[in-house]
């Protein structure tokens, strides 16, 4: 057991941390999700993905913490914050290219991002990802084709950020 859970801790702790934004938390997170699969490890089906099945849990354990928490940003008195989370952003050309990327990815629609994050950054195929969120594979591609072409328009500048209401549009 051991043997397949420790490989996917990084991966687990990188998804938690996009999902929360938030390290102390996200290790939490972590920590809360692993003992969650240790102790139901017997539930598990033996024949799927072990790794699409604890990143079920993460994901489940993240939403309800999010719905929970309303997603409010944390007071951290000055005092106690880090060295890096006070330093001052580099000037570079990628740098900005990867913040903008960063924030284009917050841009997306939850199913949407939590999608792409467990295929383009987890490496999760179709399959496992579908298992992991509970959906149909089709609906997997479906989200990952428009979080990808919405991805392409917000860095080229084509796109709006979208609001949490859409607008109608009448046609005539």
């Amino acid at each position: 057991m051991v043997k397949l859970i420790e490989p996917i801790v990084p991966a687990l702790r990188r998804y938690a941390r996009a999902l929360l934004k938030d390290r102390s938390a996200a290790d939490d997170l972590v920590q809360d999700c692993l003992e969650r699969a240790i102790e139901h490890w017997h539930q598990r089906r033996k024949d799927g993905n072990p790794r699409a099945w604890i990143f079920a849990i993460l994901h489940n354990l993240a939403m309800s913490r999010l719905r929970r928490s309303g997603r409010t940003p944390t007071h951290v008195a000055l005092d106690d914050a880090h060295n890096e989370s006070l330093s001052v952003a580099a000037r570079q050309e990628d740098h900005l290219q990867y913040r903008d990327l960063l924030h284009a990815i917050d841009l997306l629609p939850e199913d949407q991002r939590t999608v792409l994050l467990l295929v383009t950054v987890e490496d999760l195929s179709y399959a496992d990802t579908a298992q992991a969120l509970n959906i149909p594979i089709g609906t997997v591609m479906s989200r990952l084709s428009r979080a990808r072409e919405r991805l392409l328009k917000l860095m080229s500048g084509d796109a709006q950020p979208q609001s949490d209401h859409p607008h109608l549009r009448s046609v005539k």
